[in-house]
């Protein structure tokens, strides 16, 4: 089993590492739902978090229909994150109809190359669950985070454990969106999935901070 944790700030990065998390999605802008870090943020990671590290690719918060500047930005955000070494990426790509554009994630998958590429929760907002995971598998995508196509992952558990059940390990099917220490438990149970993501955060006064012992809670809690 495997916990990712999505860390908006530095602070995140250093308590999900000494906590024990496995892996750390790396967004800024928590008001906007995550997007790209700074180079100096990114830089100053690579120099003192020693797990993967996949950094969020998000030009801009709000929707994730994307125009050709907004793309080239990407592609320029996705070279340098490369070059700075890490192990893989975060990023969606809507068409207008909210469909995953399938040509352009493919275009980022090749261009992130050899680094990993996690589709974001944009898939959640596809219309066709199924037909869209059997698309992104073909992107070369190595995993989908997902709350199922609901608000959060325990109200779509059913269809995050038929996706599951499809993937049959062509893709990674990770779990996210409410994902706490008092459900993931369960959330394993329900779906077979192994990689969960999860904020950590219980409060709303701690500067959008991670909790360490709810990151111990969530890892302690996902084997039982």
């Amino acid at each position: 089993m495997l916990l990712e944790i999505c860390a908006f700030n530095i602070q995140s990065c250093f308590v999900a590492q000494d906590a024990g998390a496995s892996r750390i999605e790396l967004c800024a802008d928590q008001a906007q739902g995550g997007t790209t870090p700074s180079y100096g943020w990114l830089r100053y990671v690579r120099e003192h978090i020693t797990i993967p590290v996949f950094p969020m690719v998000r030009p801009r918060g709000g929707g994730f229909v994307y125009d050709e500047h907004e793309l080239a930005i990407m592609r320029k955000d996705i070279i340098a994150i490369k070059q700075l070494g890490f192990p893989g990426i975060a990023i969606g790509i809507q068409r207008s109809n909210e469909e995953i554009d399938i040509e352009e994630m493919k275009r980022m998958v090749s261009l992130a190359y050899p680094m990993q590429v996690t589709c974001h929760k944009a898939f959640d907002k596809t219309p066709d669950a199924a037909a869209s995971l059997e698309a992104l598998i073909n992107t070369g995508c190595a995993r989908v985070l997902t709350s199922g196509l609901q608000k959060t992952a325990t109200e779509g558990a059913a269809v995050l454990h038929a996706l599951q059940q499809q993937a049959a390990g062509r893709i990674i099917i990770m779990p996210g969106g409410g994902v706490r220490s008092g459900n993931i438990g369960l959330l394993a149970k329900e779906t077979g999935c192994i990689e969960f993501h999860s904020s950590a955060l219980v409060t709303k006064d701690n500067d959008d901070i991670a909790d360490k012992e709810e990151i111990k809670k969530l890892l302690a809690n996902i084997h039982q």
